[in-house]
């Protein structure tokens, strides 16, 4: 599973680097590198005490959690067991306790005591309360090996029994904890749920397979992840039966006096009937030792500490965490602690291997790349703090490790390229300046790290001016460009490159040159672009020449009949819109009204007059307002039929003849179209203009026969409609 996880991730990487520059290339190969060794190393166990480590101390840190209301401890302490004088405590002392327990009506009692042989005095009296209290659950220890198992106390039903058996790691520390255990063909329930599920069970909540997955247990709100043998920072552990990442709880003290865990009442106070009800009624109560004389304690993760000896907690707390876990998740939604699919964790720690190479690539400065990594060092501990805090156990040293390296070894790296870099720039030299052509020499960046006379002479600036520029810093921007490609160019596909190109000089003075770019690699892996210049401003000269005199001899047969073209061009249409102009109007209507005549037809004839142009014409320039005439034209010819004619008759004046309409109507609605045409928005030069029109009307032979006629009197219309309001048009 493991394996192919990796070839997925190492796909994955392999996909992203192609798609990436070259540069980037590089960070990813550098950070991927460094993954797989912290991998490896991660995959042996050298990380996982490490990590082990610091989820103990996110334990440690995290806030305190509302008291446990719901556990009592009735604790079996030194001065009980010397009162009595005895060891194992006596059935009938044990009989007595679990009856004075029974009164107050506790949801559950757990008997976290061995009690497979009979202690004589009260034998009897221990099986009777046995069967008295069926939430009564006593221990067993198992094991594939009789010799190492304890039978269930003596008396007590099969069905009561549950097995404390608890998972140590290989610091012996406690993490996990055990549900269920298959053995001798028989699955048997841990003491810690057998408690939880009496108490859950007040509730409703039973045991059921979970939606999401039918393997795994799920409990009211919560769904118990069944622990792998390889998840979070574990390598091979002993995954045998159910097991869960416990999420130890963290009780606030009750008081200032007692210990941050769970309420304690002493074995002696109970039998004293010392002890409120309260702290016995509808609780889980448990019974256990916590002398010191009988060394029943593990280590947790709030047994760790920075400084000094570690704290262990007594067994009987143990199974305290345990069952306030499994309640709290089951009832309140309280985060159970769960890790991420390996593949997620492999690019989780690839991200941070990654931002370690990135963070000195970019910065390349000690002490900001200094700060920087610290920053970075806290954000990471500080997102997998917050993730713990929601219950994600999120790989923290491996990624930590990854960074850290990747940045000492991009450190190494960078330090190692300057170096090549300046014998490389020192060997550029001495070489290009042996040669009579301009050359120059730039890095990635663009910038010029090597220029030998010539080209300092060519260009009319000295070396060290020109040094760690650009052309952008020299160059006019179209010339600026053009190289800036084609050295892109050749950076992307690393072939040689031939251009012809425009070069202007510090004295303003172009040339034009032939410029061959390659690109060279050292040692260390700096790339170079090298570029050959020769200047062939003669040779161009001569060819444009010679293009001319050919171009002359092929053009001069044409020469009269295109400037007759042109004359007629000019004659009939206006030189700025290029609509017909006021003489072809006269021509044209005249024309139109012995036709409409001779057909028995209607004309129509439309002044136009912008309103609003003189405005734009003062305020934004007569170009913008050149540019403007030529848009309205271009509106108008867009609004008409191909019979009808625009024209314009100066300044912002325009008509339109319009040929053959059935009705006077028609006038009117080419009209309207016209004034949805001319008010649309116009952007020129970053500007929004709005404009409208005023449109007079006449038609023959309605309003006249005769042409002069029919102009006086659709200018005096247009007047009108300038007077009425300005955008609209009006009839004769």
């Amino acid at each position: 599973m493991n394996q192919q996880l990796g070839k997925r991730f190492v796909k994955l990487i392999f996909r992203l680097k192609q798609s990436l520059s070259r540069g980037h290339r590089e960070l990813i190969t550098a950070a991927a590198s460094v993954v797989v060794c912290v991998l490896l190393l991660h995959s042996i166990g050298l990380l996982q005490s490490l990590e082990l480590a610091a989820l103990d101390q996110f334990f440690r840190l995290r806030p305190n959690e509302p008291p446990e209301e719901r556990i009592t401890i009735v604790v079996i302490d030194e001065t009980y067991i010397n009162e009595v004088r005895s060891w194992p405590i006596p059935d009938a002392n044990i009989a007595q306790l679990l009856q004075k327990l029974n009164v107050y009506k506790p949801r559950a009692i757990g008997l976290d005591i061995y009690r497979d042989l009979p202690v004589k005095p009260g034998n009897q009296e221990l099986r009777n309360a046995y069967n008295s209290m069926p939430n009564l659950i006593g221990i067993e220890l198992l094991a594939n090996d009789k010799n190492f198992s304890v039978p269930p106390p003596l008396g007590l039903n099969q069905d009561q029994v549950g097995f404390n058996n608890v998972l140590y790691d290989l610091d012996g520390k406690v993490r996990r904890s055990l549900l269920y255990w298959h053995v001798d063909n028989q699955v048997h329930e841990s003491f810690a749920l057998k408690l939880a599920l009496l108490y859950l069970k007040s509730k409703g909540i039973t045991p059921k397979k979970a939606k999401s997955n039918p393997e795994y247990l799920q409990l009211g709100k919560a769904v118990f992840t069944r622990f792998e043998a390889n998840d979070g920072a574990y390598v091979g552990a002993d995954n045998r039966g159910y097991q869960i990442l416990s999420n130890f709880p963290k009780p606030k003290c009750h008081s200032s006096k007692e210990l941050c865990s769970f309420r304690q009442v002493s074995m002696r106070d109970v039998l004293a009937d010392k002890v409120k009800a309260n702290l016995i009624k509808d609780r889980i109560i448990l019974i256990g030792s916590t002398t010191p004389s009988l060394p029943d304690v593990v280590f947790i993760p709030y047994s760790s500490s920075l400084m000094g000896i570690g704290k262990p907690v007594p067994g009987i707390e143990l199974q305290a965490y345990f069952i306030s876990q499994l309640i709290s998740a089951a009832v309140d939604g309280r985060p159970l602690l769960k890790v991420w699919p390996d593949l997620v964790e492999y690019l989780w720690i690839f991200v941070w291997s990654y931002l370690g190479a990135v963070t000195i690539w970019w910065i390349r400065n000690a002490t900001r790349s200094l700060f920087c990594i610290l920053v970075s060092c806290f954000v990471l501990t500080l997102s997998a703090y917050l993730a713990f805090l929601y219950g994600w156990w999120i790989p923290l040293i491996p990624s930590l490790v990854c960074f850290g390296i990747s940045a000492i070894w991009m450190t190494s790296r960078i330090a190692h390229m300057q170096q090549e870099l300046k014998r490389s720039k020192e060997f550029l030299h001495h070489v290009i300046n042996t040669i009579p052509d301009p050359i120059f020499v730039k890095n990635e960046q663009h910038q010029w790290i090597v220029l030998n006379e010539a080209y300092c002479r060519f260009i009319g600036y000295p070396n060290k001016l020109l040094l760690e520029k650009s052309d952008y810093d020299f160059f006019p921007k179209h010339e600026a460009d053009v190289f800036r490609q084609e050295d892109d160019l050749v950076f992307r596909t690393q072939q040689p490159q031939e251009n012809e190109e425009e070069f202007t000089n510090a004295d303003g003075q172009t040339h034009q040159i032939a410029t061959k770019r390659s690109l060279h690699k050292d040692s260390a892996g700096n790339f170079f672009l090298v570029g050959v210049i020769r200047d062939i401003t003669q040779r161009k000269i001569m060819e444009e020449q010679l293009k001319r005199t050919a171009a002359e001899l092929f053009h001069s047969n044409n020469e009269l009949k295109l400037k007759e073209d042109h004359l007629r061009y000019l004659a009939y249409h206006d030189p700025l819109t290029g609509l017909f102009n006021r003489k072809f109007f006269a021509e044209q209507l005249h024309e139109s009204l012995h036709w409409a005549q001779h057909n028995n037809l209607l004309l129509g004839l439309l002044f136009i007059d912008l309103d609003g142009f003189k405005q734009v014409n003062d305020t934004l320039g007569h170009k913008t307002g050149d540019r403007l005439l030529m848009t309205i034209a271009e509106r108008l010819s867009n609004s008409l039929r191909a019979s009808d004619t625009v024209s314009r008759l100066g300044g912002d004046e325009f008509t339109v003849i319009l040929r053959a309409i059935p009705d006077v109507q028609i006038a009117g609605q080419v009209a309207e179209k016209i004034l949805s045409s001319i008010t649309k928005p116009i952007v020129l030069d970053g500007y929004t203009i709005q404009v409208s029109a005023s449109i007079g009307i006449s038609v023959y032979p309605y309003n006249s026969q005769d042409s002069e006629t029919l102009i006086k009197q659709a200018d005096t219309a247009m007047y009108r409609a300038k007077r009425l309001g300005k955008n609209r048009y009006e009839f004769a």
